[in-house]
């Protein structure tokens, strides 16, 4: 009897192992071509070129932070530094003010009590004219 020609399992996972190690083969022939090589280095050569650029530009974004967070914080020390001595020309000024009001007030506190000593001065004279 012929054998048929159906393949067991045995025959098919045989096949199917020829053809990977065959695969595997042709792969690593083609890995070790020198052009193979070249482009892989080339590869290589434009990844590690372009990482350098990224790094550089990393470098660079970070630089910019720290210089207008210098800057931002320059800016606000000074506009701090500004309120301060607007502040400070704003207490100069109510205490001038103030000094001006309690000048006045001392004014008319005398000027009433002037007024005051002469009415009593006035109505003692009257008295003694009686």
């Amino acid at each position: 009897m012929a054998k048929s020609a159906v393949p067991t399992l045995a025959d098919r996972l045989r096949a199917a192992q020829e053809a990977r190690q065959a695969q595997l083969q042709r792969a690593k022939a083609a890995a070790a071509r020198p052009e193979a090589v070249e482009r892989r280095e080339a590869r290589q050569a434009i990844v590690a070129a372009r990482n350098l650029r990224i790094a550089a530009r990393k470098a660079e974004e970070q630089a910019r932070r720290e210089r207008e967070a210098a800057e931002c914080a320059a800016a606000e020390a000074e506009a701090a530094a500004a309120r301060a001595a607007a502040l400070q020309a704003e207490q100069e000024t109510l205490a001038a003010k103030e000094a001006k009001r309690a000048r006045r007030e001392a004014a008319e506190q005398a000027e009433r009590e002037a007024i005051l000593a002469a009415r009593r001065l006035g109505r003692k004279a009257k008295k003694r004219r009686r």
